[in-house]
């Protein structure tokens, strides 16, 4: 059962992490400290996501250019689109600071590596799928912090340059991405030898960066702001949101004449957000913000995604599977 429902060690780690900084919140002097290692860990994280990522199935997915326009639709047009629309509803439910967090979410990238396996284990299309998502994430550092600025930040007392975020964005995610991608026939060898341990790299900076996002918010009082009621709306709200955006992903590429392989792709793809990204962004997008309520909606819809996306990519596996015994 939680195999099927993708409860993995990084999802425990997740909360793990989430109670760890409720009783033993890092803070002061540690807490900038803390701050400046998972900084570099992030920059790390981001050159070794270029050092993966194959040139030659870039290549080869980048021409298929309607069906990374869709998915491009999907994220940064219809989740901000239904984010908006869901705010007479969402600000006296949830509260402002967790409908930024929710709005934040929905301006985020899609996910790379989960998309990518997920495609891949329902027998989609994995080239596709790999620059899809990779577009997704490469113009996000751009598209989200315009987004923030305009629809949030901007609604707000504080003043906000995107221009300045996006600088800061370029140099710790984008730059050091870049480097992996130069580097790469050196850098993969090595990388390839230590799967184990660059998984608990990649894993263990998130793991890092969200300790110390819940950190500072336990320590401006995070649990005094959000009650056990307001938690289960947000996961209420955020498994609507999931509901629609899949029926949508599902079949829109359908009516539109996709093949199976590439509404797999699409489906996959267009209907995720990422955490590995979307944290780091919002450490830099949210100073001086509640971060914790910020981060609090994509680590709560990351879970729910992953959870139903790993039962839909099974059930594929098992359809594909059959049709070719057929």
């Amino acid at each position: 059962m939680l195999k099927m429902l993708a409860l993995d060690r990084f999802t425990v780690l997740l909360f793990v992490m989430v109670i760890l900084a409720s009783f033993f919140p890092v803070y002061g002097k540690s807490a900038d400290i803390f701050g400046v290692i998972t900084t570099a860990a992030i920059a790390i994280l981001f050159f070794l996501h270029g050092a993966k990522l194959s040139r030659e199935a870039v290549i080869e997915g980048i021409m298929h250019w309607k069906m990374h326009a869709l998915v491009f639709t999907f994220t940064f047009a219809l989740f901000p689109v239904l984010g908006l629309l869901a705010k007479p509803i969402l600000v006296p439910m949830l509260g402002q600071e967790l409908y930024w967090g929710f709005l934040f979410m929905c301006f985020l990238p899609s996910t790379v590596q989960s998309s990518i396996a997920f495609t891949s284990v329902a027998q989609g299309n994995v080239a596709g799928a790999i620059c899809s998502a990779s577009f997704s994430n490469l113009i996000g550092m751009f598209i989200t912090p315009v987004l923030v600025s305009f629809f949030i930040l901007g609604q707000s007392d504080h003043g906000f340059d995107p221009t300045a975020s996006i600088i800061q964005i370029t140099l710790l995610l984008l730059i050091p991405f870049i480097l992996g991608q130069i580097l790469r026939p050196y850098v993969l060898p090595y990388m390839q030898k230590m799967p184990s341990i660059v998984k608990a790299f990649d894993q263990g900076s998130i793991l890092m960066v969200v300790y110390g996002a819940f950190s500072s918010a336990v320590v401006a009082g995070l649990w005094h702001q959000v009650s056990g009621k307001t938690l289960i709306l947000l996961i209420i709200v955020c498994s609507v949101l999931l509901t629609l955006i899949m029926l949508l992903t599902l079949y829109i590429p359908r009516w539109m004449g996709f093949n199976r392989a590439d509404q797999k792709a699409i489906f996959f793809c267009g209907s995720k957000k990422t955490l590995a990204s979307g944290v780091p962004m919002a450490q830099i997008l949210f100073i001086g913000q509640p971060l914790g309520m910020i981060v609090l909606p994509i680590m709560i819809f990351h879970q729910i995604q992953l959870m139903v996306c790993g039962v839909i990519a099974n059930y594929w596996a098992k359809q594909s599977a059959g049709a070719d015994q057929e």
